[in-house]
């Protein structure tokens, strides 16, 4: 059936374009084995607030996708209502006040490309089509983010429609509750956030790019000297390893270094990243590429063709590595190296060690200084069911030297970890009681 104000529609199972609708709502092509009762693509909140009382008065239970990059999927669920938010894309910039309202549909580079006109910035996702609302949701590990904090931080207010079909406004001192689970709860949030309220930064004057590959025959010493180098790179400073049978370059397997910077000038940059040229494994590098001035738009829309694929079908999974030595971890990485598929297949190590030591009180609460990322992706069905367990089984290999994971990339669906303090957790849930006691919403996926 057509809604009346717009070109969403509510598709039920065994109309035509089912299966169209469902598997459109994610970025990754796999396909499955189960589906909702019914799609809602929703134009406005008016459409939302509809949905959610539908679902109420149908006893339905809710799944809401934004942008689609779930990488497990979380919002494709067995029966109930799913909420298709890709049309709340709305973006509003006031410049003089330095803030901005965006719709959880909005992606997160055509934010980033009206904000570019008027020399603002936010911390958006890495990837272009990551949608902001699952983005914000889960914490926001965005562009710049040890600098201006995870993107939840400059979240100021949300507007969410509740388990009961109302419509509220959530800050600091209305609803704080609301807006305290809003920042960090991922999947498990127990409401529809129609529009977010944002703070913006001031631009950096120039962003680049420095690349090094090494080949994976001195991953050892490549990641021992990543190890004890974080903690001294400048937080204006993005310093990532992809490991990659295809590296760029050697066309073999190897390690790529990948550091953006987002400086205040060229000559800034190159002071920043004098780590690299200084280090004790360069030398063992197969080549190092001097710094190369690119837009942060160009930059993701690069990384959306080098890494994600498209009409790839994804295996994921994350951790956060404790803090320390990394002796007992390197034979797991070997044998992550020695299992590794082939592209799109990577794994990241990216340099975190967050520089404030306060974040604000809000559901995101869990962060060490590195962060490691499986990315089991193929393209050919038959590779994606050989290599499906890659991921989870080297990730569940490595829970001794993890703290746990964050929500962007888990797949809590097949590995249960820690994503919050335990703390917070308790208080999310007392809250999910007091908002959604019918338990309206979908949350986590759970390890089976």
């Amino acid at each position: 059936m057509r809604l009346n104000n717009g070109e969403g529609a509510i598709i039920s199972r065994g109309d035509w374009g089912f299966d169209e609708a469902v598997l459109g709502t994610s970025f990754s092509a796999e396909d499955p084995p189960y589906r909702p009762d019914i799609v809602v693509q929703a134009n406005d909140v008016s459409d939302v607030v509809s949905a959610v009382q539908r679902a109420a008065r149908d006893g339905l239970k809710i799944s809401i996708c934004s942008g689609g990059h779930s990488w497990s999927q979380n919002h494709i669920r067995d029966g109930g209502l799913l909420l298709d938010l890709s049309r709340l894309n709305r973006i509003e910039i006031d410049a003089g006040a330095r803030t901005a309202i965006v719709g959880p549909g909005c992606l997160s580079g055509d934010f980033d490309a009206a904000l570019a006109k008027q020399n603002l910035f936010f911390p958006v996702a890495h990837a272009y089509t990551v949608g902001m609302g699952g983005f914000l949701l889960q914490g926001g590990f965005g562009w710049n983010s040890r600098m201006v904090g995870v993107a939840c931080e400059s979240v100021s207010a949300v507007d969410v429609v509740l388990a009961d079909g109302s419509l509220v406004h959530a800050d600091e001192t209305e609803n704080a509750d609301i807006y305290w689970a809003a920042r960090g709860s991922g999947p498990g949030f127990f409401g529809v956030v129609v529009a977010f309220h944002l703070k913006l930064h001031s631009r950096p004057k120039f962003t680049g790019m420095k690349m090094q590959v090494f080949r994976i025959r001195h991953m050892e010493d490549v990641v021992r000297w990543a190890n004890s180098v974080g903690p001294e790179v400048s937080p204006k400073v993005e310093f990532q390893m992809v490991f990659n049978r295809k590296a760029l370059g050697i066309f073999s397997h190897g390690i790529e270094v990948v550091t953006p910077i987002l400086a205040d000038s060229r000559r800034e940059a190159r002071e920043l990243v004098s780590f690299i040229d200084k280090s004790p494994v360069k030398k063992k590098a197969s080549f190092t590429l001097p710094i190369i001035p690119l837009s942060l738009n160009r930059i993701m829309k690069a990384a959306e063709k080098v890494i994600f694929w498209p009409n790839t079908r994804w295996a994921t999974d994350n951790m956060w590595l404790k803090n320390g030595p990394v002796d007992s971890l390197l034979p797991k990485i070997q044998h992550m190296v020695d299992t590794q598929p082939p592209p799109p297949a990577h794994t990241l190590w990216m340099n975190w060690n967050p520089i404030s030591s306060a974040r604000p009180d809000m559901a995101f609460s869990l962060e060490s200084q590195t962060y490691f990322a499986l990315y089991g992706g193929q393209q050919d069905k038959k590779d994606a069911e050989k290599h499906k367990n890659w991921a989870t089984e080297n990730a569940r290999a490595m829970e001794e030297n993890s703290i746990g994971v964050q929500l962007a990339d888990e797949n809590l669906a097949r590995r249960s970890a820690p994503f919050m303090a335990r703390e917070n957790f308790e208080k999310l849930e007392m809250l999910r009681k007091k908002y959604d006691p019918d338990q309206r919403f979908f949350s986590y996926g759970d390890a089976s």
